[in-house]
């Protein structure tokens, strides 16, 4: 049997069939059509202007490994004129985020890029490790946690770094996922904004967060990684089985091997979901406490830590 050519440059042989779009396509195509939908993202949404100094959230995975090559060859491909750096947190889990950073490290120097690294045992005075130690790993406490301190922790990283933005490698699986948690909890105030490409927090700190791979297949990813030979780091959290989004995950990877648009339908789906007038949505202002964003006196962060901080010594 001949071996198949590829759909777009009708020349090189195919060497993978794209699983968001099921055309059969050789490396090279497949480097240029990805990485040019992305860019086309960025335009269409307006996520940049010239001199913006941007911060890559870089966890050392295959997401924001990926996010941090495109966005330097895009960047010059394309003279969006930014001054990138990589913004890594250390929630301070071992055998785990400390290999990661090793990875981050690693990434720094291939894309010759500045790196910042904040930890949540210098922010909060507590590691992932201790506060699962104090907390325990019932039910979805630990990603309570720890997702509350990471935004803070990449928001205060941004002030740190002098930027105003940051990317981060949320795929278009992980907003897939969103969209049918909040679904699924009657989450309203978060379903509103949960498919939105860019978010900002109003107020003195105000960091602008953006999804550029928002369309973007994971598969696509892992397999643009893989061609490309990047460094990446590819464990799972240690704490990530008990996490409520793993159930949402698992629903959708069904979903997925039935019809492979179910993952971009759902982010239409959520596009197109408007919040009704009488819903009444957060308003937020700043935190008595750390004067951080919040929609109360206290922020989540400063509540979190108030319980954990309870009956320590002083």
């Amino acid at each position: 049997m001949p071996p198949r050519i590829c759909a777009l440059c009708k020349e090189a042989r195919a060497v993978m069939k794209r699983p968001k779009t099921g055309q059969i396509v050789c490396r090279a195509c497949f480097f240029w059509v990805l990485e040019e939908e992305v860019h086309q993202t960025i335009v269409s949404h307006g996520l940049f202007h010239p001199g913006e100094r941007v911060a890559i959230a870089a966890s050392g995975g295959k997401d924001s490994t990926v996010l941090a090559h495109m966005m330097k060859t895009l960047n010059e491909r394309h003279n969006y004129g930014l001054e990138l750096s990589l913004l890594s947190v250390d929630e301070g889990i071992s055998g785990y985020r400390d290999d990661s950073l090793e990875t981050v490290k690693r990434n720094q120097q291939q894309y010759d890029l500045p790196l910042k690294i904040v930890s949540y045992s210098e922010l909060y005075g507590w590691s992932m490790d201790e506060i699962v130690k104090e907390v325990g790993r019932k039910n979805n406490c630990t990603c309570t946690f720890c997702g509350v301190f990471r935004r803070q922790a990449l928001d205060r990283g941004a002030v740190m770094l002098d930027v105003q933005h940051i990317v981060t490698g949320h795929n278009a699986d992980d907003v897939a996922e969103t969209v049918l948690m909040n679904v699924l909890r009657g989450d309203v105030a978060r379903l509103g904004r949960s498919t939105d490409i860019s978010t900002a927090n109003e107020g003195d700190s105000m960091v602008k967060r953006s999804k550029p791979f928002k369309y973007t297949y994971e598969k696509e990813i892992v397999m643009y990684a893989y061609f490309k030979k990047l460094d990446y780091f590819s464990t799972e959290c240690t704490y990530s089985p008990a996490a409520y989004r793993g159930h949402a995950r698992t629903f959708l990877k069904d979903l997925e091997s039935i019809r492979p648009s179910a993952i971009i339908d759902i982010i239409h789906s959520g596009e197109a979901l408007t919040i009704r007038e009488d819903v009444k949505m957060p308003t937020l202002q700043v935190c008595d406490r750390c004067g951080y964003m919040s929609s109360g006196p206290l922020c989540k962060a400063c509540v979190l830590l108030e319980g954990l901080n309870r009956g320590l010594p002083k």
